[in-house]
């Protein structure tokens, strides 16, 4: 394992070079017959953990090429390997879960190895079998002859799972949590202090229903939905969720008030402000997001055609607008810079004229997916600079017309990510602005080298002082000291640890009924803990 590719060594081994996992391959041979057509079969490979005396020999025989003293093998040129891990079968009285060697080196000759033993017991809510940090020191001590240790402290605490809206919690694919690291640890489970280093990771999914932004979430997928038939020229059409058909709404807008400026309309529907779903969110927060105020001809009929629910339909309400543009019924305005066709349109109708457009094809889904991006971009725009958390040139990435329809659309789904992000923060973390434009910065950084990726961790360090009562009352997700001695190459280290999931993916439960289930202490349920430990050792060759 190396470059990019993430280590399942990660949390008790700080090397960044690349490493060998060694794992024992069982091949599984397949054979699917498909009628009298064809046979089908194939080899699958499945992962198995080696048991602990069998890691052990590997381990020897690992160290023992390497051994410059081990003249008896004959080795003319010893090279140095990359580290070496093993996934064990936790078959041994301690669990031992993985075993690591890594050589020491001096320039390129090797002068030693580093062993490491990782063992895992639990899951247990029960504290007694919490180690004592006291005795963890006294044993590093004694086993590497140290009179000097240093401690430092980790802890991880899930933010998202402790914030409430409507007295529920927020459940999703959405992960937000805080890690924290911090010198000279007291006792086993302390809180992080204040002074600690911390380090925001959100992982955020869009789509969620309480999220003030959710209505434009949804007036996304339609966009997508679009741009999909526009690729594939088969359209899904949403469900009609107004009484009235698109149609009927062109058609009332075409006869109404359509061409006067919005800011002529006090009492517009359009500026209300997009409600939350949530009464328990203060007002302020409400309008975090709201409708802008300046939807020019274009966008309003987006407003009104994004409930369209056939081809059809489509048709007809472009069929309607270009017939009130051609016989000069509706002067309509329009905000300057639009590439769209039915911008043209309204361009050229301030002439008296306006050329012929053929409705059919993918041309009137062309166009009304040109006015929803049209739309759409400005929203996101006037957010981000209204919020004062980007510039119109840090933007212009995102909001470009220079690419083609299909990646434009792509970057307004980038745009609604990040909108997303800010105002998770801003509801569930109170965040302010402070914390919200370096956290801008580090997301539109990304998504200017990236493709879309929900899943990717966004880092934003900050001060603990900023999410501690989120966390303060609450237990972690893993908490862990290091306990080392020595410097450079000579530094040896003990690791404790106790996790609510399994450390390593291969080991599950060693719970045989010593360990005692989840209890609860009044409303506070206590948390089930693996408990991981991880040793060196050293040997010297010179």
């Amino acid at each position: 394992i190396g470059g990019s590719r993430k280590s399942p060594i990660e949390r008790f081994w700080n090397g960044n070079n690349m490493i060998y996992i060694l794992q024992k391959a069982v091949s599984v041979y397949l054979s699917f017959k498909f009628y009298v057509r064809s046979r089908f079969s194939y080899t699958c490979w499945h992962f198995f953990f080696f048991p602990v005396h069998t890691s052990r020999q590997l381990i020897s025989l690992y160290t023992m090429v390497q051994n410059p003293n081990m003249t008896h093998l004959n080795i003319s040129d010893l090279v140095v390997l990359p580290p070496l891990w093993i996934r064990c079968d936790g078959s041994d009285p301690e669990h031992t879960c993985w075993l690591g060697a890594e050589p020491l080196k001096a320039g390129n000759k090797i002068t030693g190895i580093n062993f490491y033993m990782v063992t895992c017991d639990g899951p247990t809510a029960d504290k007694t079998y919490f180690a004592n940090l006291e005795e963890l020191k006294m044993a590093h001590k004694m086993k590497h002859h140290s009179s000097i240790v240093v401690t430092k402290g980790f802890a991880q605490y899930e933010l998202i799972r402790a914030a409430v809206i409507e007295d529920t919690i927020v459940e999703s694919e959405s992960n937000i949590y805080v890690d924290i690291t911090w010198n000279t640890v007291d006792k086993i489970l302390e809180t992080p202090p204040l002074v600690s280093a911390a380090t925001l990771n959100i992982t955020l999914e869009s789509g969620d229903p309480r999220s003030p932004v959710y209505q434009l979430y949804r007036e996304l997928q339609f966009l997508l939905a679009l741009a999909e038939g526009l690729k594939t020229s088969v359209t899904e059409w949403p469900e009609p969720l107004e009484s009235e058909s698109a149609v009927e709404l062109v058609q009332e807008f075409l006869t109404g008030n359509c061409c006067l400026h919005p800011f002529l309309l006090k009492t517009n529907k359009l500026f209300q402000k997009i409600k939350c779903d949530t009464a328990a969110v203060d007002s302020s927060i409400k309008s975090i997001f709201s409708e802008r105020g300046d939807l020019d001809f274009a966008e309003q009929l987006w407003c009104k055609m994004r409930s369209v629910s056939s081809y059809q339909e489509l048709i007809e309400c472009f069929t309607l607008v270009i017939k009130s543009l051609e016989h000069g019924e509706i002067q309509p305005w329009i905000h300057q810079g639009s590439s769209s066709l039915l911008s043209k349109l309204i361009q050229q109708s301030y002439h008296g004229k306006i050329e012929v457009v053929s409705l059919s094809g993918i041309t009137p889904i062309q166009m009304l997916l040109e006015i929803g991006l049209d739309k759409m971009k400005k929203d996101y725009v006037s957010f981000f600079i209204g919020q004062e958390l980007a510039t119109l040139t840090y933007l212009d990435y995102f909001i470009s017309t220079s690419v083609d329809l299909q990646e434009q659309v792509h970057r307004v789904q980038k745009l609604h990510h990040m909108l997303e992000i800010m105002v998770s923060c801003t509801v569930l973390l109170q965040f302010k602005h402070e914390n919200l434009f370096p956290l801008t910065q580090i997301c539109m950084k990304y998504y200017k080298e990236n493709p879309l990726n929900e899943k990717h961790v966004f880092q934003l360090p900050i001060r603990p002082a900023l999410v501690k009562k989120f966390y303060q009352n609450d237990h972690p997700e893993i908490w862990k000291v290091d306990i080392s001695s020595g410097h450079g190459q000579k530094e040896v280290k003990t690791t404790w640890q106790v996790s609510t999931n399994p450390p390593v993916k291969h080991m599950t439960s060693n719970n045989t009924g010593l360990f005692s289930d989840s209890t609860v202490n009044g409303s506070s349920e206590e948390r089930m803990y693996f408990i991981t430990m991880a040793k060196c050792s050293q040997v010297h060759f010179t």
